[in-house]
């Protein structure tokens, strides 16, 4: 890089700074009004959590007050948060008394070696999704398309049910590993395959996409020409493609420190996400400060890093604006994609309209938990409801909500991503922020509803959707034939519509695709916490939710629902690839 450029890349960091900055501290703000903004009183809630005391007197309400100076406000309350940090202290928690900084420390440090245990799990799944399409690509052989339907399956598994499975077989049954505690690296295989088996297969469906695209290029065709080694192109494939996937890091492995609140409950890991979660329920301010601050700094960290990543393995084209446009070539889709399509399909459709003639919220407490049978073919749950009635009637609501959040979140992001260097910091931010504290923080304004919970979805879902367009449109705007455009006298509209949102938008849509499931699986935990969908309204999530505590006395009760789940999933994938291969 030439000194007359230092300036201008040292202008260009500003905005990300200033984005990164002012994310962090409205998210601060936001977490330090919590206790007031959920109407409930701030000294009963803690109370309740220290005592477990359900009737206090007035008397002990005003002792809580006054020691912890509720009457003061929360701006009080976070200027000495903040003043005490340069020094190291971030308080003491209201509901034990004792110091933040060292639960924290201890939290972040087992989330983090949990988050490195679900990446090696993580990086292997996306390497045999991707295996296939490295082999046949290296060696000039790959002429069929793929549906994806792998790749959709493991990605639409439920982590807390896929979690409660491998305690379940492989601690208790099998007693291969521990089901419970964080003792040692023994304790960290069976919640590192429930965290990375869904984020590896939804990286490596995405990373499948991308793949024929490089071996397609003109080196590629040169290199296996005059014989370059398959693995030597291989290798310069994944350089070639990497860089589009990396970003998606950050949401999906990153955001495991705060967000894997479901598998570290089942296996009781003493994670940063779990200590978070009880904090806010139980309004432990500085406990939920200082793991929040710990977050954001974790999120801009890793995002820092992951851009100096890209950068290094796109290398000298993407700074000298001569990277070339991946083109993906037209293949055959497979014979099996209609039938595959053409199944799901009917299937859905015969579980919908079954159960829509059964009574979804009849109790016949004669008939718990009674296993499937011609009167009910998926069984009941532990309240005698028939769960097709349950499955069928929660269809269209499931399907729809999780829809609606999802094209919000894709739309949103699509809109950031475009303006990377403004919402650089704010996607940093936002990615690692789980989306149960989004929801309390919203739940507090408009109370629990499915809608509210959506906004919640929304507010945290935009921000893999950014990642991935930014990092796109950064690639597209550094191709040749951008540059030529624009010496033509191409505008800004002209090479939006034409060029830069066909690039961005096929990559964007199958992302949204993938994450579909993951929208209705998170709805379903902030209604199981009571900040979305209330019982006994029946929705797929939290079929899901209030049924895995009797998965292992009863697993058809999980089974209908995350079967149904993975059914759509796979539906929606093969749908788009019968599209796509009608497109080319």
């Amino acid at each position: 890089m030439s000194v007359a450029h230092a300036p201008a890349v040292r202008l260009s960091l500003w905005p990300a700074a200033a984005g990164r900055l002012l994310a962090g501290a409205a998210l601060l703000g936001a977490v330090a009004l919590l206790p007031w903004l959920t109407g409930a009183d701030p000294a009963r809630t803690v109370l309740r959590a220290r005592s477990a005391d359900q009737n206090p007197t007035a008397a002990e309400l005003a002792a809580v007050r006054e020691q912890l100076g509720l009457d003061e406000g929360p701006f009080a309350h976070l200027t000495h948060w903040l003043g005490g940090l340069p020094r190291g202290d971030a308080g003491v928690s209201w509901v034990s008394g004792e110091p933040v900084m060292p639960q924290v420390g201890t939290a972040l440090s087992v989330s983090l070696t949990l988050m490195l245990g679900a990446f090696v799990v993580t990086a292997l799944v996306t390497a045999l999704v991707c295996a296939r399409t490295v082999f046949l690509g290296s060696r000039r052989r790959l002429r069929q398309d793929r549906a994806g339907t792998t790749a959709a399956v493991l990605a639409a598994l439920p982590k807390f049910l896929l979690a409660s499975v491998l305690a379940t077989v492989c601690g208790v049954w099998w007693g291969w590993f521990p089901s419970s505690g964080w003792e040692g690296p023994q304790s960290m295989v069976l919640p590192s395959l429930a965290l990375g088996i869904p984020s590896g297969a939804m990286l490596g469906g995405l990373l499948d996409q991308a793949l024929p695209a490089a071996f397609h290029e003109p080196w590629a065709r040169t290199a296996y020409a005059v014989g370059l080694p398959p693995g030597n192109i291989a290798r310069n494939a994944l350089r070639r493609t990497l860089p589009g996937m990396l970003p998606q890091l950050l949401p999906t492995v990153v955001a495991l420190v705060g967000g894997a609140v479901a598998v570290e409950k089942i296996f009781n890991i003493p994670g940063l996400g779990r200590l978070a979660l009880e904090a806010a329920v139980a309004q432990d301010l500085p406990v939920l400060q200082t793991a929040t601050l710990a977050l954001v700094l974790l999120g801009v960290s890793a995002g820092i890093l992951i851009r100096a990543l890209r950068h290094a393995l796109l290398g000298r084209p993407l700074r000298d604006g001569a990277l070339p446009t991946l083109h993906r070539p037209p293949l055959v889709p497979p014979r099996s994609l209609r039938w595959i399509t053409a199944a799901c399909s009917v299937v859905l459709i015969a579980l919908v309209t079954a159960g829509l003639l059964r009574d979804p919220l009849q109790v016949d407490t004669a008939a718990r938990l009674v296993a499937p049978s011609p009167e009910h073919p998926l069984g009941t749950d532990a309240l005698g409801r028939d769960l097709l009635a349950r499955l069928g009637h929660g269809a269209l609501r499931t399907a729809g909500v999780a829809l609606a959040v999802t094209v919000v979140s894709a739309v949103t992001g699509l809109l950031l991503g475009m303006a990377p260097r403004a919402s650089a910091g704010p996607t940093e931010v936002v990615s690692t922020l789980p989306a149960v504290l989004s929801g309390l923080l919203i739940a507090g304004v408009t109370g629990p509803s499915v809608w509210g919970a959506a906004c919640a979805v929304c507010v945290v879902g935009w921000s893999p959707y950014a990642a991935q367009t930014a990092a796109l449109l950064e690639q597209e705007r550094a191709s040749g034939h951008i540059a030529a455009s624009v010496a033509l006298g191409a505008g800004r509209l002209h090479l939006l519509r034409r060029h830069l949102l066909p690039t961005v938008l096929p990559a964007l849509l199958r992302n949204a695709l993938l994450r579909l499931p993951t929208a209705v699986l998170v709805l379903a935990s902030l209604g199981f916490l009571g900040l979305g969908e209330q019982p006994p309204t029946p929705e797929w999530g939290r079929l899901l939710s209030e049924n895995q505590p009797y998965a292992e006395l009863a697993p058809w009760t999980v089974l209908g629902p995350a079967a149904a789940l993975v059914v759509l999933s796979v539906l929606a994938v093969t749908g788009s690839a019968l599209g796509r291969g009608k497109g080319e």
